[in-house]
């Protein structure tokens, strides 16, 4: 029986969950969760200078939106900071590494000339004599990275990437200060997880070469390392401000469901031959790291909202209404029960008008108008040709004696049959009707748009505007 897999989500808390880190966090989720296995979450907090509580709890807040549940408490790095310097000086016993007594100073001097002399920088302390330590001076503890062959790192999604080591110095493990640095945190945390597989973003790729190194030393089994090329901006530089939003809690802003985004990160990297809507349980069934890209992807705006549209049609009626009303109310729009009741009506006809929930502002705006409505600028001119006040107002006696307000259909067919009745085309009595209920402001087809406003606010506007 194999080994249940273990993967683990690993932010730095210094700001919001970065739409990248987002994608990180889905893939490791997905492979987790559809074999059975355990989906961890760490923050790594060691940089105490840059800790942000706040940035933790948008972390945790973007996971959750995104439906990316977690196995047990997040794990702080900090607080295992004694564990780190524990295996540290484990390496130190065993031989793997050495106590470095340079200064800042002499450090840097030191690679300074190794790097005119082409020659890998080396501590004079790596081989000293321990018994020629000098007494209460602060030291840092290096690993003692092996000079000769290569490193080789067989990844699951690079392949296999081989590093001379004579290309990789002594790092150190832990500070002058006592603190531990990111490489020794990461391989001690993911060792005490339990963490099978590494999945993260290839800028990562050096650093597992050292980590790699560490687990050796320590005689630890070594993870299976899959490392994801970063997400690049629609220009094919990598992903910056000037691209646009790139916290997860910027899309939520903007209207984005969390399947909708969730979806079109899936895609970004991976895919499953032309397949562009993917729901969960589908990607559940479908999502292996060894079907990862190679290549970057790219941000590509307008498909991400062609995927979320696909996402707002699926909603309820109910669930529209609801999930829309916030932006509808940010837009300084009251919501009263009777305005609810409209947009609940409205919604089969605004979901496909709308690819994020914010463009219910504008698609919906008809609903919200205030009576009387101010009817100006070219929505005015059907209402000044001759005889079109008077045509709303037969069109209001109908609506009022003889319309079946149950549907959008029965609205269109009572209208068309007005037309008919008179000897008119619709395109004459189409204009007026859509003014005098719209001012001009998009709207749906004159049947929906009825139907949506209700019987009592539609028959009150065409009063308002009929001869």
């Amino acid at each position: 029986m194999s080994e249940p897999v273990v993967t683990r989500f690993a932010p730095s808390p210094t700001g919001y969950l970065h739409i990248g880190g987002a994608r990180t966090a889905l893939f490791n989720w997905l492979y987790a969760r559809a074999r059975g296995g355990r989906f961890l979450l760490r923050i790594e907090d060691t940089d105490r200078a840059r800790h942000n509580e706040a940035a933790v709890a948008a972390i945790i807040d973007g996971l959750s939106w995104l439906g990316l549940d977690w196995d047990g408490e997040p794990v702080s790095q900090y607080a295992r900071r004694d564990r780190h310097a524990e295996v540290a000086h484990a390496l130190l016993d065993k031989g793997a590494a050495y106590r470095c007594y340079m200064t800042p100073e002499e450090t840097e001097a030191a690679r300074e000339r190794a790097r005119a002399e082409q020659v890998r920088f080396e501590s004079p302390w790596r081989d000293a004599d321990p018994a020629r330590a000098p007494a209460d001076r602060p030291f840092a503890v290096r690993f003692k990275a092996p000079r000769a062959g290569e490193t080789i790192v067989r990844d699951a999604v690079q392949g296999e990437v081989r590093f001379p080591n004579d290309a990789l110095d002594d790092l150190i493990l832990l500070r002058s200060d006592g603190a531990p640095t990111y490489n020794l945190a990461v391989v001690v945390d993911d060792h005490d997880m339990g963490v099978t597989h590494v999945v993260r973003g290839d800028d990562h790729l050096n650093n597992a070469a050292r980590q790699q190194q560490i687990y050796e030393a320590l005689g630890w089994r070594v993870p299976v390392f899959a490392h994801v090329p970063l997400i690049h901006g629609p220009d094919g530089k990598k992903l910056s401000k000037r691209h646009g939003a790139l916290g997860v809690e910027a899309y939520r802003d903007d209207g984005f469901l969390p399947e909708g985004l969730a979806n079109y990160l899936l895609r970004l990297g991976w895919s499953h031959g032309d397949d562009e809507i993917i729901p969960r349980e589908r990607a559940l069934e479908w999502f292996d790291i060894a079907d990862i890209n190679k290549a970057p992807a790219r941000l590509d705006f307008e498909k991400l909202r062609h995927v979320n549209a696909h996402y707002v049609r699926t909603l309820t009626d109910d669930a529209f209404a609801e999930k829309a009303a916030p932006f509808i109310e940010a837009a300084g729009h009251a919501l009263d029960e009777e305005r609810r009741a409209m947009l609940v009506r409205a919604a089969p006809f605004l979901k496909e008008r709308c690819a994020t929930l914010k463009d219910v502002v504008e698609a919906g705006a008809f609903l919200f108008l205030a009576r009387p409505l101010a009817v100006e600028g070219k929505a005015a001119k059907p209402l000044q040709k001759e005889g079109a006040r008077a045509l709303v107002k037969d069109v209001a006696a109908l609506l009022t004696n003889e319309a079946d307000w149950s549907d959008a259909a029965a609205l269109d067919e009572a209208l068309r049959n007005f037309a008919e009745s008179r000897g008119l085309g619709f395109g004459q009595v189409g204009p007026a009707l859509r003014a005098a209920l719209t001012a001009g402001r998009p709207a749906p087809g004159l049947g929906e748009t009825l139907y949506s406003l209700g019987r009592a606010e539609s028959l009150a506007r065409l009063a308002d505007q009929a001869g």
